[in-house]
């Protein structure tokens, strides 16, 4: 965890429930098995057995074929629901790590680009590049260097939000883009970004 993450990460107040230890009786046929685990595990361990399309029974039996000289089997449990969450966090940081971004830009063959909650243009893709020099075409090769202005009919904070409100729904809107006094205008598709790093709209050109 470097500096940034440990200085936006914040402790929560454990809820007694989930920290309650309960003991339940698992089993897989004729075998059976007494477990004590805080009820938090016991949640992990039924979402784990759903995923496998298997009952928590079947799935503890399975945890105690692969570690067979574990001498304790509740901190196996835990230990795996632990690993557990743990691949499925990384996976889901690889969904939604900045790098996404470009690559659905990339995957979309209309003109497209990707705007930070500062008002700045993060990425484009090529079709937005196209988009540019047609309506832009004296810039010359070096137009991707030069200072686009770009202005949405709603605030890009007030466009985030509404898009946390409703669920990331697409939402349309108008900018404005341009270069010194040159200024063309167009609809944009909007949605959120799956990124877990910082708040970005991807913005789809309509016509």
């Amino acid at each position: 965890m470097n500096a940034e993450e440990t200085a936006s990460w914040t402790l929560e107040r454990v809820d007694d429930e989930l920290a309650k230890p309960e003991f339940r009786v698992v089993a897989k046929g004729a075998s059976k098995r007494g477990i004590r685990l805080e009820r938090v595990f016991w949640q992990t361990l039924k979402a784990m057995a759903q995923r496998k399309k298997t009952t928590m029974g079947s799935l503890v039996e399975m945890m105690v074929e692969a570690s067979p000289d574990h001498q304790n089997l509740a901190s196996m449990i835990r230990v795996n629901c632990l690993l557990w969450i743990d691949q499925r966090l990384s996976s889901l940081e690889i969904l939604t790590a900045g790098s996404t971004v470009n690559s659905i830009l990339s995957a979309v063959p209309s003109p497209a680009f990707a705007l930070g909650a500062n008002k700045k243009i993060v990425a484009v893709n090529a079709a937005f590049q196209a988009l540019i020099r047609r309506q832009f075409p004296t810039l010359g090769p070096d137009q991707d260097k030069l200072d686009l202005k770009l202005t949405l009919d709603v605030n890009v904070t007030d466009l985030l939000a509404r898009l946390e409100a409703n669920g990331n729904t697409v939402t349309m809107t108008g900018f404005a883009i341009g270069v010194g006094e040159r200024r063309f205008r167009r609809q944009i598709n909007a949605i959120k970004a799956p990124t877990g790093d910082a708040d970005v709209v991807l913005a789809f050109v309509v016509g």
